[in-house]
């Protein structure tokens, strides 16, 4: 299920919610209800994909949150790290996987022990999600995405070539999610064949599926096949 249909269930409750409690004479109770349903259409609207703002939370390039992105999504924002933290204990798979070596997939790491060895830059794949404290801001990359989105190609483009810089350089590169299964194995997608260990994206993800559980949707790929071709355009053109 899509994070904008998530999110407008949760807003609708959330209003009928505080109707009720309205209904019953308990106008202050319900005041918290009304502001979190408003704030939960907000994303709904936000997320859908014919609309796809993921700037719209203020997410900014080293991963951190403006006060008045707090103050207004404090609500998602919260429950969205919340969510990450309960369902990470809930799982049973790894934080994260190798897929090659000095490449790594995974989630949101929110404690230093969920990074992968080496001191790796990070390729942070999440609008919702913070950057954790112990990630350095000059070895981090943020593609501020929806959740069951995809980046933009432009976005793929940037990401492959930031990580094959790393690499040069001899650094392993974390590409994380909320939980690495979609827009950041999208990514990875690209930068395996930016690497030259895969000849196109089919074929990654299908070195990435040998080594940890992915669910990339339609537009995930359709994504992929549009960085692709951009990609395969740009080459003839050279």
């Amino acid at each position: 299920m899509g994070i904008s249909k998530v999110t407008g269930i949760a807003a609708t409750a959330f209003l009928v919610t505080s109707v009720s409690l309205c209904e019953m004479g308990m106008r202050t109770v319900m005041l918290p209800f009304l502001v979190t349903s408003f704030v939960a259409f907000i994303v709904t609207i936000a997320s859908h994909n014919a609309i796809n703002l993921p700037w719209i939370l203020g997410k900014n390039s080293v991963g951190r949150f403006p006060l008045w992105s707090i103050v207004l999504f404090g609500p998602f924002l919260m429950l969205a790290r919340a969510y990450a933290m309960a369902k990470r204990y809930m799982r049973k798979e790894a934080v994260h996987d190798k897929i090659v070596e000095g490449l790594y997939l995974g989630g949101w790491p929110f404690l230093l022990k969920h990074l992968p060895p080496g001191s790796p830059s990070v390729i942070d794949c999440t609008c919702e999600l913070p950057r954790s404290f112990f990630v350095p801001a000059d070895e981090y990359l943020c593609l501020a995405t929806w959740d069951t989105r995809a980046p933009t190609p432009c976005q793929i483009e940037l990401a492959a070539r930031w990580a094959c810089q790393k690499r040069s350089k001899g650094k392993s590169v974390y590409v994380h999610g909320a939980f690495g299964h979609g827009r950041s194995a999208c990514v990875v997608c690209a930068i395996l064949v930016a690497l030259g260990i895969a000849e196109t994206w089919k074929d990654a993800e299908n070195i990435i599926r040998e080594r940890r559980k992915i669910k990339m949707n339609v537009l995930h790929r359709k994504t992929l096949e549009e960085w692709s071709n951009h990609r395969v355009s740009q080459k003839k053109g050279n």
